[in-house]
Order: C-alpha cells, then sequence, then structure tokens
C-alpha cells in the first residue's frame, strides 16, 4: 500500500513538472509563464519528495528540509527574476520618455 501512494506521489509531481513546462509554449506575458512554472515546479518537487518520504521514512528529517529548502528558493528566485523584469520594464519607460532639453532645475 505504501509502495502505491508512493508511485502516485511522484507520479503527481511528474504531471505538475510536465503541465509547468508545457505552459512556457504558450503566448501569455513572461511573468505569468514565469509564475506558472515556478508554482508547478515547486509543487511537482514537493510531491515527488513526499513520495520519497513514505518509501524512506527513516530519512524524514532531510528530506523535510528538502521541502522547506525548496519552498523558500523557489519562491525567493521567482520574486528576485519578477522585480528585475518590472525595474527593467520601469527603466525601459523612462527611457521612451526621456526630454533631452531638461536641465536640471527645471521646474517645468
Amino acid at each position: 500500500m505504501i509502495e502505491v501512494l508512493s508511485s502516485f506521489c511522484i507520479l503527481v509531481g511528474l504531471v505538475f513538472g510536465f503541465w509547468g513546462t508545457s505552459s512556457l509554449l504558450g503566448s501569455r506575458s513572461v511573468l505569468f509563464k514565469l509564475h506558472n512554472l515556478s508554482v508547478s515546479d515547486t509543487l511537482g518537487s514537493i510531491s515527488i519528495i513526499v513520495g520519497l518520504l513514505f518509501l524512506r521514512p527513516r530519512e524524514w528529517p532531510l528530506l523535510l528540509l528538502a521541502i522547506i529548502s525548496l519552498m523558500l528558493w523557489n519562491t525567493m528566485l521567482g520574486y528576485v527574476l519578477a522585480s528585475c523584469s518590472s525595474d527593467a520594464v520601469k527603466n525601459q519607460h523612462d527611457v521612451l520618455y526621456f526630454d533631452p532639453d531638461f536641465e536640471i532645475g527645471d521646474e517645468s
């Protein structure tokens, strides 16, 4: 019974991984694709680790650490990439409206 439950969790994790990767082929924005990929990758990886936890219950401290690390680092990496992307969009917006006749101290 434990082997079946473990296999099911690992299979669900693989499905999440392929589902997130397949969403990269769509025509949505890059940030939407990044969000979708990071969420599905995190859920898939955690599901695979839970499946391994059923097979190797004596390794629970290491596997729990792996789950916590995945949750923190995947979330943080997605936030950093989105933040960098939004800063690039803001800088691009500022460049589009650059006034070459503007002088420092000019209040108009």
